[in-house]
């Protein structure tokens, strides 16, 4: 009896936790619409701006400008880590932080300083654990990232960069391919580098009114915050569709559990039953 007791029990545990993961899998389906949306509509605007850019930029404008220095020997960098601040979302957080250390480990390795700014509260905790120095840490970019919140990001390393305090600057963040898809990847956002291919496929001879100066002036700050942001709502649709999956694997794996639970529940009960049967029929036996 105690023994189909305590599987009842565990029947009641796993079925609440089942409740729980396919509460959270429908609110992620939610979610992902949202935040892939906010994806979509952001790529076509980048890949129009790195065309603008990459019109415009020759070697002569190429020598003016901070954001467009390209340094023979990058002695210091930053690394900006996105991860989630919550968690039950599968390896999301672990592979984004694997990339990162990895980034990490192999720019100290060529001699790099490395400054590391960490989103999020996954990666904080992990580097804080680890005594790891942070730059900066914010846990305050919610899962419907703006671009205010890319300019936040982006506007004090742009001014460290032109500055001379930078050499380099690295994003870390999930690359966003399908709900089922969402690799780690390494985004460098400074300096600015167009596409390739872009320059030498623009015929010349253009008049441009502003001037290209102008333009630039305007532009290349504009392209790394797009930038920025572009890695903000790729990240938070990953996080969703990363979350989705391993809540979905979790009602699943649940779901099994009952059946296996359940099947043990009967042969408890039909054993506990067999035995009643057997001793009332040895007790009427005896009284003979």
């Amino acid at each position: 009896m105690a023994k189909a007791r305590e599987i009842r029990r565990r029947i009641r545990s796993v079925e609440n936790t089942r409740q729980i993961t396919r509460t959270m899998e429908m609110v992620a389906t939610s979610k992902l619409k949202r935040t892939t949306d906010r994806v979509y509509a952001a790529r076509p605007y980048a890949t129009k701006l790195a065309e603008v850019i990459g019109r415009l930029i020759d070697p002569d404008l190429q020598s003016r400008y901070q954001l467009l220095r390209q340094p023979e020997v990058v002695r210091r960098a930053a690394i900006v880590l996105l991860t989630a601040n919550r968690g039950l979302a599968g390896a999301f957080n672990g592979n984004l932080i694997r990339e990162a250390s990895n980034l990490l480990e192999r720019l100290r390795g060529e001699g790099v300083e490395v400054d590391l700014h960490v989103i999020g509260k996954k990666g904080i905790n992990f580097f804080r654990h680890r005594k790891v120095e942070l730059a900066s840490e914010r846990t305050d970019i919610t899962d419907r990232p703006s671009a205010d919140d890319a300019a936040s990001i982006a506007e004090p390393l742009i001014a460290a960069f032109e500055r001379g305090e930078y050499d380099a600057v690295y994003v870390v963040y999930a690359q966003f391919r399908s709900a089922l898809s969402t690799p780690p990847a390494v985004m460098r956002i400074l300096p600015v580098e167009p596409p390739e291919g872009e320059v030498a496929a623009v015929p010349t001879g253009y008049i441009l009114s502003p001037s290209a100066d102008e333009i630039l002036d305007r532009v290349l700050p504009l392209y790394v915050k797009n930038s920025v942001y572009r890695a903000l709502v790729e990240t938070a649709a990953a996080e969703q569709g990363a979350r989705r999956t391993a809540m979905k694997n979790a009602t699943d794996n649940a779901g099994e559990m009952l059946d296996i639970l359940r099947r043990s529940y009967n042969r408890a009960r039909q054993a506990q039953i067999t035995q009643e049967i057997a001793e009332i029929v040895g007790g009427a036996a005896a009284l003979e």
